[in-house]
């Protein structure tokens, strides 16, 4: 009997110590993002694991994925296990809440600036001494200049890329069939649609395609800054789009995977002054006025409008530019 109460104590302790183990386990997360933010996360991630920890004691792992945006939120909507996602423009959040029910439809509401961390803006990637003299927009229509840009149908990046140029044409008072000719003969010049805003980059700087690359302002200045100032540099149109990128928690992923506190903290930490100073040293442009200040030489002025002010919403410019039949499709008929 001595031996059975020793051996019940003894597997009473085990069972303790094995809840106690797998309560101090780590969390993991995975977040879905789009494809240019692979460096950003990378050092957002180790910052956040590094700050959690020291604040609750308890570990964390966080998975990444990345790839051209709207593929990235149909991943979501077909399974893929994304506790956050953190995509470039709201209609791929929007698609998981309509069609997949994956979050509630006010998402936007749960964290500041709209759910948007940071901000950025599409600029000009030329190659060195910029030998087609490309200055704005409208010289990107002009014959014999290759523009490279991400494909609009499955990239968001390319979605910001096409309704720059469109904005840019309404900015100075012009029809929509005006803008509709305009992007036309912008699009006439491009060689390729890359997937994805990575991929396009790759294709100017790696395959030697093109003669502009048009880009997230942070893209074209890790390029510009980095190892390729030798080979490129970057221009500033004088007007371009607002991005403002968006992050949620993926409600019915989160609350499936008991990961909702831990998810929620993550997105919180974005706006953490230690977050917002990475996000800075990866040319994004910081919320929090302080850290923004602080990098204000690294960021140039540039006159910006929103999607708002020249299409009415995110939702009405998806239906006719980019929905199947768009004006999107129809451009690229007429090339055919």
């Amino acid at each position: 009997m001595a031996v059975l109460g020793r051996t019940a104590r003894w597997l009473g302790a085990g069972i303790i110590a094995l809840s106690a183990a797998a309560a101090h386990a780590d969390t993991s997360l995975l977040n879905v993002s789009y494809d240019v933010t692979r460096e950003l996360y990378k050092d957002i991630n180790a910052s956040f694991i590094a700050d959690y920890q020291k604040r609750t004691g308890e570990s964390v792992s966080i998975k990444q994925s990345h790839g051209a945006s709207s593929a990235q939120a149909l991943s979501v909507l077909q399974g893929l296990q994304a506790d956050v996602v953190t995509m470039n423009q709201p209609n791929d959040i929007d698609l998981l809440a309509q069609q997949g029910r994956l979050l509630p439809a006010d998402w936007r509401a749960r964290l500041p600036d709209a759910s948007s961390p940071y901000t950025t803006t599409m600029v000009f990637l030329v190659r060195k001494g910029n030998p087609k003299h490309i200055k704005d927009w409208d010289d990107l229509a002009k014959p014999g200049v290759q523009v490279v840009i991400a494909n609009p149908k499955t990239s968001g990046n390319g979605r910001y890329a096409y309704l720059a140029a469109w904005g840019y044409r309404k900015q100075q008072g012009a029809s929509d069939a005006q803008a509709l000719d305009f992007e036309r003969a912008l699009l006439k010049n491009v060689p390729v649609l890359d997937a994805g805003g990575r991929g396009a980059t790759t294709t100017f700087t790696q395959r030697g395609i093109g003669d502009v690359l048009v880009t997230f302002e942070n893209e074209v200045a890790l390029i510009d800054q980095g190892v390729g100032a030798k080979d490129f540099e970057a221009v500033y149109p004088s007007v371009s789009l607002l991005a403002e990128p968006p992050v949620t928690v993926v409600d019915k992923v989160v609350d499936k995977r008991g990961t909702r506190k831990v998810a929620q903290a993550y997105l919180d930490y974005l706006y953490s002054p230690a977050a917002q100073e990475i996000i800075a040293q990866h040319h994004l442009r910081p919320r929090d006025a302080g850290v923004l200040a602080k990098h204000a030489n690294e960021f140039k002025p540039i006159k910006t409008f929103t999607v708002e002010q020249v299409f009415g919403s995110w939702q009405k410019a998806q239906a006719a530019h980019f929905a199947d039949g768009g004006t999107f499709d129809q451009i690229v008929a007429d090339r055919k």
